[in-house]
């Protein structure tokens, strides 16, 4: 992992969301990557967040006086009753309300008030809905629960009302619980204005938190990185103590992402949409099926093969929710891809481009790559094959060294290049014999691609698009720019940042996958078809 250090820059909120202090209360670092960076991922705890405030979500109920009136509309319905609410004389759901004199904006999910009778401003008390349990402490809540209500608070005073208190409504226990405005709650939820404030001028992010329970739980994990982030920092892993107090390196557990991709190989297929449903459906106009339907908030992203339509609205849709749509040929050669905008983070992308232009930071990382690469390959020799050619394993081990020392990008090249020879020189090694049909067996006698002649190339070439398509929505997601890398150099529409990422990772994920779908029998003669001397996966081929 290299370490790129973002330019300053001056970013001042004009308005601060009351709950980017409730983020900035729990984790700095966490408020800085969503506001500045603009980074956001959903988790099992958002999207039930989520659905806990569908009810005030929808703005409507009796807009008070002195509210933006704008902010609510007509609709007088009210969310379902909450335990020990008195009966106020209006309610008011999704209010958006701002302090430009405080400098904070806020989304109240409940504004509940009483009118006065003798002109005085109106009595209000914000609710604030929260998914879990209450809290078993002596507040009953939590800081970072506490400043945002007060926040809602202190703008609700600027704008004229009376707002002594709010109310925390925990959805779990189906309690309410009163949050008083005294004077420490207000001087520290000004102290954390003050304090997001003046983070939010750099676009460096603050440290992690350290040794903190908070990470594990967190959406943002994989894109904060807590442990690597310290390791790199200090060079000392993240070590806590088990229950039998024996220091041990915390484990890293992979993020749960129950969101999964759709590919589309049915050739003439329309994809549209119904509601919030995905429909995949055939253009027959004798026998119109569907052949596929998928809810769009389980969608990854979607990948079309060769001649499928797709309606403009679903497009759309797509770009509103950051799903990328990605264009494959028939054969598997990837095109590109559809997205939304990209990362709000322009100083990451500027960083990217400075770093590209210093031909230090581009060899050290190639050479870290490459050698990275060609260890994977000796790696899977000596996993897999039967026996391991002693001399193919010096050469690589050799190889793996001279990629480390090497002085330019073309000499790093020549390094990569004998190291492939080698590598796909043994590779049908690696491969069980079997035939594929009257004409093609899966005997492997080199590398050849646009197009492959053989099965076992088809297959690798189709896996290197995948994992280059992969990589290069991650890319986007994060902020980068896939087209410029720091080994692959720049050129038309080769999203060379994601080829560079690829690099070591192709024999352990592209590589592994062939060998096991050949030697397990996954593939057999029916999913092969030649066009001219392009031998292709057929599309049972490939869902296989």
């Amino acid at each position: 992992m290299v370490a790129v250090d973002v330019p300053e820059s001056t970013i001042l909120p004009d308005l601060v969301p009351a709950r980017m202090l409730n983020e900035f209360a729990y984790c700095p670092r966490l408020a800085h990557l969503e506001w500045v960076q603009g980074q956001f991922a959903h988790s099992a705890d958002t999207l039930d967040g989520n659905y806990r405030h569908r009810a005030v979500n929808r703005p409507g109920g009796d807009a008070a006086p002195h509210a933006d009136a704008s902010a609510a509309d007509s609709d007088r319905a009210t969310p379902d009753p909450l335990p020990d609410a008195s009966d106020p004389d209006f309610r008011t759901r999704s209010l958006q309300i701002s302090a430009p004199q405080l400098g904070m904006i806020a989304v109240i999910d409940l504004l509940e008030g009483e009118r006065s009778s003798d002109g005085q401003p109106p009595a209000v008390i914000p609710v604030d809905y929260k998914r879990g349990t209450v809290p078993d402490n002596p507040e009953q809540s939590w800081e970072p629960e506490r400043v945002q209500i007060c926040a809602q608070g202190l703008i609700l005073r600027e704008n004229g009302y009376r707002c002594e208190q709010g109310v925390l409504y925990f959805a779990a226990s189906k309690r309410r619980v009163p949050i008083l405005f005294d004077a420490p709650l207000v001087a520290r939820t000004l102290e954390l204005l003050g304090q997001f404030r003046h983070a939010a001028q750099t676009s460096t992010a603050p440290p992690p938190l350290d040794n903190s329970t908070k990470c594990q739980g967190c959406s943002l994990a994989p894109i904060c990185l807590p442990d690597e982030t310290r390791l790199l920092a200090s060079g000392d892993p993240v070590v806590i103590s088990d229950p039998a107090d024996e220091p041990r390196i915390r484990q890293l557990i992979p993020t749960r992402d129950d969101t999964r991709p759709l590919y589309v190989q049915e050739q003439h297929a329309y994809v549209g949409k119904k509601g919030d449903v995905v429909q995949v459906r055939n253009s027959s106009r004798e026998k119109p099926e569907t052949l596929a339907e998928i809810r769009l908030a389980e969608l990854s992203h979607v990948c079309l093969f060769g001649n499928v339509q797709i309606s403009t609205q679903l497009v759309q849709e797509f770009c509103d929710r950051q799903i990328p749509l990605c264009y494959f040929s028939f054969g598997g050669y990837f095109h590109g891809l559809t997205t939304g905008l990209p990362g709000k983070n322009i100083d990451l992308r500027i960083a990217q481009y400075q770093r590209a232009a210093d031909p230090a930071f581009c060899r050290a990382l190639a050479r870290a790559a490459t050698a990275g690469k060609i260890e994977n390959q000796r790696t899977l020799f000596r996993r897999n094959h039967p026996e391991p050619p002693t001399q193919a394993l010096d050469d690589l081990l050799a190889s793996a060294g001279q990629a480390r020392a090497a002085d330019s990008l073309q000499s790093l090249l020549g390094i990569e290049g004998n190291a492939a020879k080698t590598y796909f020189r043994h590779f049908g090694g690696l491969l069980r014999p079997r035939t594929a049909g009257p004409e093609w067996s899966f005997a492997f006698d080199g590398r050849n691609r646009r197009p492959p002649t053989d099965p076992t190339n088809s297959m690798l070439s189709l896996g290197y698009a995948l994992l280059a398509k992969d990589l290069t929505i991650i890319c986007w997601s994060v902020g980068l720019d896939p087209f410029l890398g720091f080994y692959h150099q720049p050129r038309f529409g080769r999203p060379a940042l994601a080829l560079d990422l690829m690099e070591e990772f192709r024999p352990i994920i592209v590589d592994s996958v062939v060998i096991t779908a050949i030697n397990t029998g996954v593939v057999n003669t029916r999913d092969f078809l030649r066009h001219g001397p392009a031998c292709n996966l057929t599309a049972s081929g490939r869902r296989n």
